[in-house]
């Protein structure tokens, strides 16, 4: 079956680093666009990075240049990262990764979600 398992999430100190990892398997995700999502209380979820089937990626510009997404296929597993970088208490957000068949932010699978936390 489908799963999208987030891991990586904390609390961290303004300035500080992160990453985030999800683990994807139970579909056919080599023909997926990946993605991060996240939301935070009381504000609509938003894209924040995608990567393409061909590796291209795309960024929300209020984390371009701080966060990365990069994946790293393994057998039956797709690996999803996100590095964040020099967080800011506004990237304070349950963040979710997902896969879109179509469309990056049009997800069909979404995870669980991991808590960040930036004080």
């Amino acid at each position: 079956h489908v799963q999208l398992v987030e891991s990586g999430g904390g609390s961290v100190q303004a300035g500080g680093s992160l990453r985030l990892s999800c683990a994807l398997s139970g579909f056919n995700y080599r023909a997926y666009c990946m993605s991060w999502f996240r939301q935070a209380p009381g504000k609509e979820r938003e894209g924040v990075a995608a990567i393409g089937r061909d590796g291209a990626t795309t960024y929300a510009d209020s984390v371009k240049g701080r966060f990365a997404i990069t994946k790293d296929n393994a057998e039956n597993t797709l690996y999803l990262y996100l590095q964040m970088n020099s967080l800011e208490p506004e990237d304070t957000a349950m963040y979710y990764c997902a896969a879109g068949r179509r469309d990056c932010y049009t997800p069909n699978y979404w995870g669980q979600g991991t808590q960040v936390t930036v004080s």
